[in-house]
């Protein structure tokens, strides 16, 4: 894959900004599906090898002890690990389903459409049809299960009585509220027919391969699409509480399933010891991890010091800006924690407590005019991105900065209205992708250039 950016000429008006562009599309690169099956998955004889990356270890599996070959999964990048997997295994594949935002031609499995970030009814039949489809596998089968982030609103199932619009409602509000992804899985997950292992359960007995594309802090299975193949360690107890802390008001049909399951009514999701798991491996097969090393690798061969400050970067985005330029500013002015010219580096997944009467924006946007706001002289370029492409429910993928960008009094105020999107579009600020064939959370980058 050759990745490029909507205006690169344009935004890439210094070099310093041409190269924050470099070490964002080499980020973006390294953590696409297509590279890292190349890199971690082949087939050797009979046998299907997965390679050990460091968050997983390898298994070998011969595919003469299998009957059929399917490939499930969902995610923003579902498409692209399904295409990826057909070029390894060509007619080995028997069939499969995925459902996605983001397709790509696929000659075995069904690519199906869903939406992201708030799931829709054509993300429930496209759910339907993979979990039928899952439910064919037979004890001498192999499922190969690809999932990425995006997962947890493309594979929508509501459970028991509950509705699309259940649904719909209740992540709206949640992604509002700045609860942390983990605490909105909780809740995803005590109202779905798919996550929290209850794909595993019903794709069992048969071997299941997990392939996994991490979006979330620390590659949490569990977490990652809400975690359809993982044991659950979260209850409906805890789904309730994630609404009483951020104070959501949800559906009442929501309220009322996750009391009816805290209260016995409805089986939980299942715990590690539950027999679904005697035959599911999970492997993760790129990370957050992977797309800050690329970058960081550009950088040095730029000649720049490169250091990645965290894979794990969390909380409201526009304090985080702040401590991101407060170190770059320290670098320049005093050589500490590295001298300059640098790249400092980081991953992770912030968040936006939206007020009622709200602009339009995404996380990124926000760190980025956040960051432009904070600088008070030249030399500093701030990018950050959502390595899926979208920041939010805007069509950028997030914006690149210094600190002539925007008046600091516009966009304090733009940040006060949670309105990022117009002020950094109208600085010719924004960046626009496209879906980028991954997801591997926001990847950030601010260039540091020495003092004439």
């Amino acid at each position: 894959m050759s990745f490029t950016f909507a205006d690169e000429d344009r935004l890439a008006r210094t070099p310093a900004h041409e190269l924050a562009l470099s070490c964002l599309t080499a980020g973006i690169e390294a953590a696409t599906p297509r590279t890292a099956v190349d890199r971690t998955v082949s087939l050797e004889g009979g046998q299907l090898v997965v390679l050990p990356t460091g968050r997983s270890p390898g298994q070998r599996y011969d595919l003469d002890a299998y009957d059929d070959v399917y490939v499930l999964g969902g995610g923003n990048a579902a498409a692209h690990l399904a295409s990826a997997l057909e070029d390894v295994l060509g007619e080995r594949i028997s069939g499969g389903v995925v459902v996605t935002d983001d397709p790509t031609p696929t000659e075995h499995v069904d690519v199906l459409p869903g939406d992201h970030p708030v799931p829709s009814e054509r993300g429930v039949e496209s759910t339907r049809r993979l979990l039928d489809t899952a439910a064919h596998a037979e004890e001498n089968d192999l499922v190969l299960a690809g999932f990425t982030g995006g997962g947890s609103a493309l594979l929508p199932a509501p459970a028991g009585d509950l509705m699309l619009s259940d649904l719909q409602e209740t992540t709206d509000v949640l992604l509002a509220s700045g609860a942390t992804i983990d605490e909105i899985n909780a809740v995803r997950k005590h109202c779905s027919a798919i996550k929290g292992g209850r794909l595993a359960r019903r794709v069992a007995p048969a071997t299941v391969v997990g392939l996994v594309i991490s979006d979330v802090i620390g590659d949490d299975l569990s977490v990652i699409a809400s975690g359809p193949l993982a044991p659950d360690p979260t209850s409906y107890g805890d789904a309730l509480a994630v609404l009483d802390r951020y104070d959501v008001d949800v559906p009442a049909a929501v309220r009322s399933h996750l009391q009816r399951g805290r209260d016995g009514e409805f089986a939980e999701t299942p715990r590690s010891d539950d027999p679904a798991f005697e035959r599911v491996d999970t492997h993760v097969l790129a990370s957050g991890t992977d797309a800050l090393d690329a970058a960081r690798d550009v950088a040095e061969e730029r000649g720049y010091n490169g250091v990645i400050l965290s894979a794990r970067v969390r909380g409201e985005a526009s304090e985080a800006a702040k401590t991101h330029v407060a170190i770059a500013e320290e670098c320049r002015a005093t050589g500490n924690p590295i001298s300059p010219p640098a790249v400092f580096l980081s991953g992770g997944e912030t968040t936006v407590t939206l007020g009622d009467d709200h602009g339009a924006g995404g996380p990124n946007q926000e760190f980025a005019l956040s960051a432009a706001c904070e600088l008070d002289e030249s030399g500093i370029v701030v990018a950050s991105v959502d390595t899926d492409g979208i920041d939010g429910t805007t069509d950028a993928a997030g914006a690149i900065v210094d600190a002539e960008t925007v008046d600091p009094g516009k966009g304090l105020a733009a940040l006060d209205r949670n309105d990022a999107s117009p002020l950094l579009d109208e600085a010719g600020a924004l960046i626009r992708t496209g879906a980028s064939g991954t997801n591997v959370n926001d990847l950030r980058v601010l260039v540091v250039e020495e003092r004439s």
